[in-house]
């Protein structure tokens, strides 16, 4: 398995809070490629997730050993300090980061709350800026999609720099969730129901079809009160600009928007993920593929909402199968599933699989080659080679199937013959009526079909197989005796030949058939029945209509009303 998908799997595990998981899944890609300094990174994400800082703070120097001008591992170093309450080297960490990127958020988060922690901070302050705590929160289900709502960031930071704070969110029941999250012990009072965490992080937009969704107009007009910076305000309103023009087709236009949202504000993957859509309406596959993989990256960062991360994945799929790269689209939905099962791209894996199982189905026809297996086929059986034949005429089937070979139906009927001979009803009369489906005319697929249901005592079922089939040929002999054997079966069975348990297994196996099911549950043959019992004379009446009559007959012949 390549580096990259060990990461892909690492990055799976990580998400949904298995960390042992996703460091043993990191150090097998590390093994593959020891000079990848962004598995060291997730492997110190982790780490530290874990707890295990001095772990975690060993893998964050060999990022900035193998990658000094990457900020990202400043951000592991510093994070795995700050776990470790070496707070002065936490805040040396963070700054050196920062000096090489110096709008990074998170960067100046951490160096904020490092430096808050050396002055003597402590309590619920420390708790919320711990990593393994703020792992937690973006891990968690009931959490993750509250750290994208500016409000609920406020409430926490509120709670950071003075815990005495907590006493005006109480009723919040997102403080409820934070703290049962955070310290593991619940908040609500006993009979009391736990509110659910919204299903998404506001703020992105359903970039699949370039319509803001409510939660994204929502987190706008949230942000907006909160008089967010003017550079965030400018890079939605080209988001929006950009979705107008892609609405116009206008591709070229919508790209520039994008990439100046993009250049304003890089906290929101949705601006890469419209980018990567407008590549894919203009045939740029493969740089839609690398945006949505800068999008997923950009999102593990940020700790995106795992649908958006899904989301891309898909459209790489998508892409993958426009460029006929239908393995690769398997495995990246696959991948897309683990992160958020979504039935449009399960449509898509299950549509991708059929066309590479159609793909090689196509690619194996060789309509000699099938001649060759039937003759094959028809030597073994002649030889009583049973279970040989059905090979040798399933290999011919894969060979020439039916929708290439006109023939294909005597493969069935021929393979139907076997079955038979080996006691494998069920497949055999799949075959059979594969086969009668295939060619209606054909007369021997009935005699086939008529045969089997013989065997499996259906008397009933049989005597119809063989007048359908005699409407076909009515001269056909094997039909004529198959029908007379149905008769003279029945009568038998009729007249008292058979023991009471025989009696009582024909009657179940009636009991468990649809058609009988039905015609007991008829009133006007409930009626007739009734009628047999307590007035003979007018149940003769009954009988005079063909309907009523074909029905009492399949009646008899199931053994379920005894003639004497």
């Amino acid at each position: 398995m390549s580096s990259d998908e060990l990461k892909a799997k690492g990055n799976a595990a990580f998400s949904a809070g298995q960390f042992e998981e996703a460091v043993k899944l990191f150090d097998e890609a590390i093994a593959v490629d020891g000079e990848n300094h962004v598995l060291y990174s997730n492997k110190s994400a982790a780490l530290a997730s874990m707890g295990k800082y001095e772990e975690a703070l060993e893998a964050a120097n060999k990022v900035t050993s193998l990658k000094p001008d990457w900020p990202k591992g400043y951000s592991r170093v510093g994070a795995a300090l700050y776990g470790l309450e070496r707070w002065d080297e936490a805040v040396e960490s963070y700054s050196k980061g920062l000096e090489i990127d110096p709008e990074n958020a998170q960067m100046k988060q951490g160096l904020e709350d490092a430096k808050r922690a050396r002055g003597g901070g402590s309590g619920l302050g420390q708790l919320f800026s711990r990593p393994e705590v703020l792992s937690r929160l973006a891990t968690d289900p009931r959490t993750r999609a509250l750290m994208g709502q500016p409000d609920f960031m406020s409430m926490m930071k509120s709670i950071e720099e003075n815990p005495q704070n907590m006493q005006q969110y109480m009723q919040d029941e997102r403080f409820k969730l934070l703290m049962e999250v955070a310290l593991g012990v619940s908040m609500h009072m006993p009979g009391e129901s736990e509110a659910p965490a919204h299903e998404q992080a506001p703020g992105h937009g359903d970039d699949s079809k370039m319509q803001e969704s409510k939660d994204e107009k929502s987190a706008e007009e949230a942000s907006a009160a909160e008089d967010e910076p003017e550079d965030k305000k400018r890079a939605y309103e080209e988001k929006e600009e950009g979705n107008k023009a892609y609405k116009a087709k206008r591709f070229d236009d919508a790209i520039q928007h994008y990439n100046a949202a993009i250049d304003l504000y890089d906290q929101d993957i949705s601006f890469i993920t419209n980018k990567a859509a407008v590549k894919f309406e203009m045939g740029k596959y493969e740089e839609c593929i690398k945006d949505c993989e800068d999008a997923i990256e950009k999102g593990r960062e940020l700790r995106a909402d795992y649908k958006l991360i899904a989301r891309a994945m898909t459209r790489i799929g998508n892409a993958l199968v426009k460029l006929g790269k239908l393995e690769e689209a398997v495995s990246i939905y696959n991948r897309s599933l683990t992160e958020h099962r979504n039935a449009d791209t399960l449509k898509r894996l299950n549509e991708t699989e059929k066309a590479i199982k159609d793909a090689k189905e196509a690619a194996y026809i060789d309509l000699e080659l099938c001649s060759e297996e039937k003759e094959k086929g028809n030597a073994a059986f002649k030889d009583q080679k049973y279970p040989e034949a059905v090979k040798h005429y399933s290999e011919a089937l894969k060979r020439g199937p039916p929708s290439v070979n006109q023939e294909a139906y005597k493969l069935f009927s021929n393979r139907a013959a076997c079955y038979t001979k080996l006691g494998a009803w069920n497949e055999g009369l799949k075959d059979a009526e594969k086969c009668i489906e295939l060619a209606p005319e054909f007369p021997k697929g009935y005699s086939r079909k008529g045969h089997l249901q013989f065997f499996m005592k259906e008397y009933s079922k049989a005597m119809t197989t063989y007048e359908e089939g005699l409407k076909q040929d009515p001269e056909n002999v094997e039909l004529k005796d198959g029908l007379r054997r149905c008769v003279q079966a029945i009568n038998s069975l009729n007249s008292g030949e058979m023991t009471d348990e025989e009696r009582r297994q024909r009657q179940e196996r009636a009991m468990a058939d649809p058609e009988i099911q039905g015609i007991l549950s008829d009133p006007v043959m409930r009626n007739v029945l009734r009628d047999m019992e307590e007035n003979p004379a007018a149940a003769q009446k009954h009988l005079s209509h063909p309907d009523v009559a074909k029905k009492f007959e399949k009646l008899v012949a199931s053994g379920i009303v005894q003639v004497k």
